[in-house]
């Protein structure tokens, strides 16, 4: 099953690659934004609540979707671009084993234990 979701991840990451195609953009954005997410990780300096909250923030694919339909709705490509970063990012971490978090501690995700 491990393999499968890994795989399931990868056609996402590979789906994201073909929207970001689609946009006008030079290549050299989707790996320079690739890591921004994890710009969420700061909370862990306040404490492992606070950076589960703003971890997961950047890591839910709620938020990426709604962000994709307004982008879409308002046709704004920079909105677009972000989307395709956030779900990019996402099947990427989900990929590497990296999850949602709970907030006991970073290690801690809805796909098991890291490490």
């Amino acid at each position: 099953m491990n393999l499968l979701l890994k795989l399931e991840e990868a056609g996402m990451f590979l789906l994201c690659i073909f929207f970001f195609s689609q946009l006008d953009f030079a290549w050299w954005w989707f790996p320079a934004l690739l890591l921004i997410p994890d710009i969420g990780m700061v909370g862990y300096l306040i404490s492992p609540r606070i950076g589960a909250l703003t971890y997961n923030l950047f890591h839910h694919r709620l938020i990426a979707s709604l962000l994709a339909i307004y982008s879409v709705y308002t046709g704004n490509a920079n909105l677009n671009l972000v989307a395709i970063i956030l779900f990019a990012h996402i099947s990427l971490d989900r990929m590497l084993g990296y999850g949602l978090k709970y907030s006991d501690r970073f290690h801690h995700t809805h796909l098991g234990t890291i490490g």
